[in-house]
């Protein structure tokens, strides 16, 4: 690969599954050594410039990914321009996205993160989501990475192509 595969993954507010996903798949790329820059965003504005939640940090840390600096954006239209891959973290991020989507090659980009995931790689997107960990305690967010650990290596197979 020699241009840089730009994914980005997005949830609802950018401070718990979605940096999770960012920081886990940069981590798993780098040390796969392909060239993918990842990034990630929410569908709303409620968490804009707040920092990722702790108990998301925690998990990543207990794990050893450093996941200092995030700040929680919203996603803009105009990114899907430079995205080669724009991954929901659950359906209704996956539907809005797609709303959002300017053209259709531009919704062709929309995937949920979890249809990577070789368990439910065929299910309806209804059946692929994450659900949000910011309700619960930090056994959810353990859960938040299983499930995005087991869609990785089949995004990262998608990426190169």
């Amino acid at each position: 690969m020699t241009s840089t595969y730009r994914i980005i993954t997005v949830c609802t507010g950018n401070i718990c599954r979605s940096p999770m996903a960012e920081f886990m798949m940069a981590r798993a790329a780098a040390d796969a050594g392909l060239n993918v820059a990842v990034d990630s965003a929410g569908t709303t504005a409620w968490e804009v410039g707040n920092p990722m939640d702790q108990r998301a940090r925690d998990v990543l840390a207990r794990h050893g990914i450093a996941a200092d600096g995030h700040l929680a954006r919203e996603f803009n239209p105009a990114w899907f321009a430079d995205r080669d891959l724009v991954l929901a973290l659950d359906v209704d991020h996956f539907n809005a996205l797609r709303a959002l989507a300017p053209s259709p090659e531009a919704a062709a980009k929309v995937r949920m993160l979890r249809s990577f995931d070789p368990a439910v790689a065929g299910a309806d997107p209804q059946a692929q989501g994450i659900y949000d960990p910011w309700f619960g305690d930090h056994s959810d967010f353990e859960v938040s990475w299983t499930l995005i650990s087991a869609a990785i290596p089949g995004i990262l197979a998608f990426a190169r192509g």
